[in-house]
């Protein structure tokens, strides 16, 4: 799973949940392949040797990891979204496709990160906060300050954020 994800021809995974009393679509989203990294895939235990397919490893997607910027929706909630509200929510992020893979991870955490702070309005120091987290996921960077600067100026020059100086930013 790992290679195929990062295969210059990964798919774009859909995801459909249902209602299985009334047979009712309850939600179908799609996830863009640009936001699948490494550390949203979990290896799981080989099967046992009396399994028919005995020693395969499958695995497991974890979605929790992934930014709620790349669960696009078509259904939400029983209602279909918006065709230009779909595709405004796709090429708003489809700039991750054009970045090499091993950068991509970057911009994603800190999408999440961005994503997880309650305020709309925020300051670099709220972002730092996750410094020891990102040091623990990129252990070969030793500049990390410095990676989540560059990082918050892609998602500033993507218009994601913006920033009001003085280390002040606004989720657009």
């Amino acid at each position: 799973m790992i290679r195929r994800i990062n295969s210059k021809n990964n798919s774009h995974f859909l995801f459909l949940n249902y209602s299985s009393d009334s047979l009712q679509v309850q939600n179908f989203l799609t996830i863009p392949n640009h936001y699948f990294t490494n550390d949203i895939i979990e290896r799981r235990s080989p099967l046992n040797q009396n399994a028919r397919r005995a020693g395969w490893i499958g695995c497991n997607i974890l979605l929790q990891k992934i930014p709620s910027s790349g669960k696009i929706f078509l259904v939400r909630d029983q209602k279909t979204e918006r065709k230009a509200k779909v595709l405004e929510n796709w090429s708003k992020t489809f700039f991750l496709s054009k970045q090499k893979i091993e950068n991509r991870g970057w911009t994603v955490e800190l999408l999440k990160i961005v994503e997880e702070l309650h305020n709309n309005e925020f300051e670099l120091k709220d972002v730092y906060a996750f410094d020891s987290t990102l040091k623990k996921k990129f252990p070969q960077n030793r500049f990390v300050k410095d990676k989540i600067r560059q990082q918050l100026q892609i998602l500033r020059d993507k218009r994601i954020i913006k920033f009001l100086g003085k280390g002040q930013y606004v989720k657009i």
